[in-house]
């Protein structure tokens, strides 16, 4: 495929965004359209359209690219199991607390329990980790798109990053969340057909039937889910299990990007429908993701195709196999197929989480949607001014990143997550378990910020206090732990007003 028609692919996708944008916004384009999309969105809407949110480019790419290594094969899939825990769990006691609340921002919360300085600095640990997360997440499109088009136009990464940040600036300014529940409706379901079309072109391309391809990938060396060997090591089975139950409650429960579009619908019990329904879908997906990794690596080592090296490192990426295959050893379709798959993952998690940030800032910080702020003149105007702010900052983000990074973006995602979620884990945990107990709400900040440096400086010399004990996801727990027990040394008995 060249890099002609593959830029050509990606203008067309992106006019059909736009149209969309277009449709859904010229009726309205205020503040309630952009926070919650009028609380008027479709439960399965909201279901279907989680998947590519949650999903996005790292699952994509990375996912499949790590089955390769023999420590790993399926252990993510121990991690989705513990995932699907925390989804349910999300579900039966966060969601019910925030309807209760009626929140517009999911951290108003912390603002009636523990007060207006915990309530900032949980908004503002949301604002660090989405930014730096979802930088990641666009990272990844960002240097495929780089190494198969742009660099054969000889143009620079950094232009390829404002290109892409301003694309989903343009369709999501003005309809936000109300636009986003259709555009990653359209885009989810372009990532799942990529996934299956891509499995079927594979099977093609290596002579498989599907009783074929199950039994190859089985007997194959990628296929191992269940590690209980060795605890020390960062695969064993509980640790991928308390990591996903936790890193989910934390990414998801106390993240306002998929917290938004929950709140966006009618009720309560149409939320609980959505997250039920997104939980399956999202378990058997994933299940399909590995798949493909597996298949990717039958077909290199049928072929003779080495893993690509990095530009910068010079070493094997294995985020790279999957378009290396895809746009170079395989025919025109399928190429189309992995490019509007890639796109649709990153490109709905990017989106959504550029509105989620614009939210949090403007509601959190801002007070948009305090009574006395509704009217204020110019009100639309400050909101779009904070969307263009977040998106500069993400492109500073991915800039700085490209020039340290040479780990898989995937490992480096959840570690990021484990420092900057564990804090808000605690908060949460606190407010929910220590009804009789508030807090110094000031003293709250240095607690959040010696958390973190605590687990660094327990992660980074875990060999010489643990001896061959490898600390994987479970660091959000012992960093969310931390926190807790902070805020306990800091707590004082609550007023009425603030136990519930």
């Amino acid at each position: 495929m060249t890099p002609f028609a593959i830029l050509s692919l990606i203008i067309v996708y992106f006019g059909i965004l736009f149209f969309i944008s277009h449709v859904v916004s010229k009726k309205d384009s205020g503040n309630d359209a952009f926070f919650k999309a009028n609380k008027n969105s479709k439960w399965h809407l909201v279901a279907f359209g989680m998947i590519g949110t949650a999903l996005s480019g790292v699952t994509f790419i990375s996912v499949p690219g790590e089955v390769g290594n023999p420590d790993l094969q399926f252990k993510y899939f121990q991690f989705v199991l513990g995932n699907a825990i925390g989804f349910i769990i999300i579900a039966k006691v966060l969601l019910p607390l925030y309807y209760r609340m009626n929140l517009t921002s999911i951290y108003g919360y912390i603002e009636q329990r523990l007060g207006i300085v915990s309530y900032k600095t949980a908004a503002t640990i949301f604002l660090i980790s989405r930014t730096i997360g979802s930088s990641f997440r666009l990272y990844l499109v960002v240097i495929v798109l780089q190494r198969y088009v742009f660099d054969y136009y000889k143009i620079p990464f950094a232009f390829t990053v404002m290109v892409s940040l301003l694309l989903i600036f343009a369709y999501t300014y003005r309809g936000g969340l109300k636009t986003i529940i259709i555009t990653d409706t359209l885009q989810t379901f372009f990532l799942v057909s990529s996934v299956f079309l891509t499995i079927f072109f594979i099977c093609r391309s290596l002579d498989f039937n599907v009783f074929t391809a199950f039994e190859e990938v089985k007997n194959s060396n990628y296929s191992k889910i269940f590690f209980f060997d060795d605890y020390n090591k960062g695969n064993y089975f509980w640790k991928q299990i308390l990591g996903g139950i936790f890193v989910t409650i934390a990414m998801v429960g106390l993240d306002q990007d998929l917290m938004q579009k929950n709140l966006s619908c009618k009720n309560i019990g149409e939320a609980q429908k959505n997250m039920f329904t997104f939980t399956g879908i999202f378990v058997i997906i994933n299940i399909f993701f590995l798949s493909v990794g597996a298949l990717l690596y039958l077909y290199a080592e049928k072929n003779g195709i080495a893993v690509p090296n990095d530009l910068i490192t010079g070493k094997p990426r294995t985020d790279l196999l999957f378009p290396e295959i895809a746009f170079h050893h395989l025919s025109i379709v399928p190429a189309v197929v992995f490019l509007l798959g890639l796109t649709a993952a990153t490109f709905a998690t990017t989106d959504s989480a550029l509105t989620a940030l614009t939210t949090s800032f403007c509601v959190d910080f801002l007070g948009m949607d305090k009574t006395e702020n509704l009217n204020k003149p110019n009100i639309v105007r400050t909101r779009h001014l904070v969307h263009i702010g977040f998106s500069f900052l993400m492109f500073l983000v991915i800039i700085v990143f490209n020039s340290l990074n040479d780990k898989s973006v995937v490992t480096m995602i959840f570690k990021v997550a484990s420092y900057t979620y564990g804090p808000l884990l605690g908060l949460y945990t606190f407010g929910l378990f220590m009804k009789t107990k508030t807090v110094h709400d000031k003293l709250v900040p240095f607690i959040c910020v010696i958390s973190p440096l605590i687990c660094f400086f327990i992660s980074t010399n875990s060999s010489l206090l643990f001896g061959d004990y490898v600390i994987d996801n479970e660091l959000i727990i012992i960093n969310g732990l931390i926190t807790f027990i902070g805020l306990l040394l800091i707590s004082k008995p609550a007023t009425k007003e603030t136990r519930f």
